[in-house]
């Protein structure tokens, strides 16, 4: 068992991110969902987008690290999209962090992360939040990271709910996301 902290995407924190958080779990891991925009949803990225901006990217950075501070240092940071982002955002203040799970996203490693940092990517292919040259680009500054590409995936395919879903992509997702999962270190 690992304890993981599961950031939502820009559309706020949704069904499938709980879904996400129940799958986890009953995998034996202890997960935590905060929800960075305090309820509100948006039902598109455009109104996605717009939400994040009135919420404000201090506000959701100041939360996300309030929602980490009690959590052990050993939490792993799973990010859905935007939640990459706020992965980047806490991962500087969590040095001891088991691991990074990046789903639909880019997140910068930041220098100072430890050497060996487990790192797990997936992204849609091509995706327009993480186009194929970035992906290119990030697995060059990341060589020791895991990223695995789904070719004619929607950027949200493990969603249900959307438009771009991918069941064979979801599932090849989960599969190596928990195998990934197991490699870590066990919470006590």
């Amino acid at each position: 068992m690992v304890n993981i902290v599961v950031f939502h995407s820009v559309l706020g924190l949704r069904p499938v991110e709980l879904g996400a958080a129940e799958r986890l779990r009953a995998a034996g891991h202890d997960v935590v969902t905060p929800d960075l925009y305090a309820g509100l949803t948006a039902a598109t990225l455009d109104d996605g987008f717009a939400l994040m901006d009135r919420v404000g990217w201090a506000a959701i950075s100041r939360r996300a690290a309030e929602a980490v501070r009690g959590l052990p240092p050993s939490t792993v940071l799973l990010g859905v999209s935007m939640g990459c982002g706020v992965v980047q955002s806490v991962l500087p203040d969590r040095p001891a962090a088991a691991g990074v799970l990046l789903l639909h996203a880019l997140a910068v490693i930041p220098a100072s992360a430890r050497d060996g940092l487990p790192v797990q990517v997936h992204v849609a292919d091509p995706d327009p939040i993480a186009p194929p040259a970035e992906v290119a680009a990030w697995r060059e500054a990341a060589p020791g990271a895991e990223v695995f590409t789904y070719p004619g995936a929607g950027h949200f395919y493990t969603d249900a709910e959307d438009p771009g879903y991918d069941e064979v992509a979801a599932a090849l997702t989960w599969r190596r996301a928990l195998g990934f999962l197991r490699t870590l270190p066990q919470a006590d």
